[in-house]
């Protein structure tokens, strides 16, 4: 049985990838250590109790202390690290907590690799031999494209937010102690992730629940910035292929093609849910869309080339955006509509 350490895993990546990877292998005890702010549920791993190859242990990847005992007491032979503060608008009005946890816990992780697993740079201890790291990063690092082309894996870093500015910043380490230590490290950057599972704050679930709050459905500035939807459950298996094949000290990027605007894919879910759940006076949720205040240094447009993964591993996205954006709004539908339920019950209490 071989240990691997995952961080961040009651979150909405991580969480979606420690049940796909249960699923599919009987041969490995995961750790899943996570500090459980706001953005961890273990609600999310509901389906896990009593697991007998899994781990929980709440946590902060910056103590020192905690993460050796992890990879000593639990023998950890890899690492797939999602653990990251996320969200930029949070990143502007606190960056502080972005340096914190995206270049310091980085950093933490990665000095307890190269202890436990090295006798020295560029020597593996024979117990720990292809023990890998593999850091979880964003397309968001490459900065803002134009109206054309695509992120290469060799495309400069030019990051436009602290959020991004940190993850750049962790990407580099992790860079650093492939170079400089000879650890086996492979970093993935993707395209933004959508599905079950993620944090109310973001863009899908937002429009959703505020959609069915009768709440105005707020888009920054004109709602024409442009991203690439990638499911989650597809970039899990990317994930998937990049850590168990990939050479030492590659970086892919993982990403589907898939563009679309902001204002596109808040019409698209009104009008799923016009279908799904119509309102109760026969207007389109569209009605509610309101334009805000545009945030600081908020990057036009992202879309990445995945022909990498693609050429090497054979990687294709399964789910269209067609029908993974229609699962993810059934999802949601499920998930606000059993706490409207419990809140009634409760209220009748």
């Amino acid at each position: 049985m071989k240990t691997i350490l995952i961080t961040g895993g009651a979150g909405f990546i991580g969480s979606n990838f420690i049940i796909y990877f249960l699923g599919k292998y009987e041969e490995y005890f995961i750790v899943n250590l996570d500090k459980l702010t706001y953005a961890g549920d273990l609600k999310n791993l509901m389906e896990l109790d009593g697991h007998q190859r899994y781990k929980f242990i709440n946590g902060d990847i910056c103590d020192k202390d905690l993460v050796e005992y992890i990879f000593r007491e639990f023998n950890v032979k890899g690492v797939i690290h999602f653990a990251a503060e996320s969200h930029v608008d949070n990143s502007i009005v606190r960056p502080e907590d972005f340096i914190r946890t995206n270049v310091l816990g980085t950093f933490v992780l990665l000095n307890a690799a190269r202890n436990i697993w090295l006798d020295k740079p560029f020597s593996y201890k024979n117990e720990y031999a292809g023990s890998r790291f593999h850091h979880i990063s964003t397309d968001e690092v490459y900065g803002s494209l134009g109206k054309e082309g695509f992120f290469t894996e060799s495309t400069p870093y030019a990051p436009n937010s602290p959020y991004s500015a940190s993850k750049a910043s962790a990407d580099m380490l992790v860079k650093s102690y492939r170079n400089t230590y000879g650890l086996n490290t492979v970093i993935t950057n993707s395209s933004n992730n959508y599905g079950p599972r993620q944090h109310d704050e973001k863009l899908i679930p937002k429009i959703i629940r505020n959609a069915l709050n009768g709440e105005p459905i707020p888009i920054y500035g004109d709602g024409e910035n442009v991203r690439d939807w990638l499911y989650v459950e597809d970039q899990c298996k990317a994930i998937d292929m990049v850590f168990h094949k990939s050479r030492a000290g590659e970086t892919y990027n993982i990403g589907v093609m898939n563009e679309r605007k902001n204002i596109e894919v808040v019409n698209i879910i009104c009008g799923i849910l016009d279908e799904l759940r119509p309102r109760n006076d026969g207007n389109s949720y569209k009605k509610q869309i309101s334009f805000v205040e545009d945030r600081p240094g908020h990057d036009r447009r992202y879309a990445v080339d995945p022909s990498k993964i693609r050429n090497e591993f054979g990687w294709e996205a399964e789910k269209s955006f067609e029908s993974g954006i229609f699962k993810t709004v059934n999802w949601y539908l499920e998930k606000y509509s059993t706490k409207v339920n419990a809140l009634n019950r409760s209220q009748q209490l």
